[in-house]
């Protein structure tokens, strides 16, 4: 998966307002490419030029961009996707005419993930065909994403990403509300921005009208 930054004009404002929400979630783009979608900035926005180098130096790994047509120079913003492995040898078609049994089918797709173990610091569970329940907690800096609904049956200290793919539908459930990110379609809020009231609770988290949308559990 990729984030896409938006930046809009005046980029120095908003070069200052990444700034803050790095600070208060400092592992947030970590090990993660980035495009840059450029279709709120101004062609003639002074900051244009640096803008690159500066989230480069803030440790982005820009990959892409988006709407750049009319911007000069876009072509330094592509940059390789580097971090993958090595897919090993790819066997060659076989020549017309050779027979063989037809394969048997596929095994049909889970399209749920249940991990009976906790998620421990550092680890991340990414399963994007369907919903993710955790029986046990999830470790501060730990990392879950789902392409449906994530269910955790302990703490959720660490951060949880639903509706991975684009699912508006998908919510995050827990017993023990202590995350320091949650993500709903693309939409998130940090710890820095929860209610105090929710910390430590169980709680429900949907997306309504575009925002996160927090519920106690009893």
């Amino acid at each position: 998966m990729a984030f896409v930054l938006s930046p809009e004009s005046p980029l120095q404002a908003w070069v200052a307002e990444l700034d803050a929400q790095m600070r208060r979630s400092p592992g947030f783009f970590e090990a993660r490419p980035v495009v840059v979608d450029f279709a709120a900035v101004l062609i003639d926005d002074p900051g244009l030029d640096g803008l690159l180098t500066a989230l480069e130096q803030r440790g982005l790994s820009v990959i892409d961009v988006e709407n750049a047509g009319e911007l000069p120079s876009a072509d330094p913003w592509k940059r390789r996707l580097v971090g993958g492995r090595d897919s090993g040898e790819v066997a060659a078609p076989e020549a017309a005419g050779t027979s063989h049994a037809p394969p048997p089918p596929p095994a049909p797709e889970e399209n749920a993930l249940v991990l009976d173990r906790p998620v421990r610091s550092g680890q991340s569970v990414l399963f994007l065909r369907g919903d993710v329940t955790i029986i046990g907690a999830v470790s501060s800096a730990a990392e879950v994403a789902a392409g449906g609904s994530i269910h955790v049956y302990g703490a959720l200290r660490g951060r949880a990403i639903a509706g991975a793919l684009g699912n508006p539908q998908a919510g995050i459930f827990c017993q023990r509300f202590e995350a320091e990110l949650v993500s709903i379609d693309g939409y998130y809020r940090t710890a820095d921005d929860f209610d105090p009231a929710l910390i430590g609770r169980p709680v429900a988290i949907r997306l309504i009208d575009q925002a996160l949308r927090f519920t106690l559990l009893g």
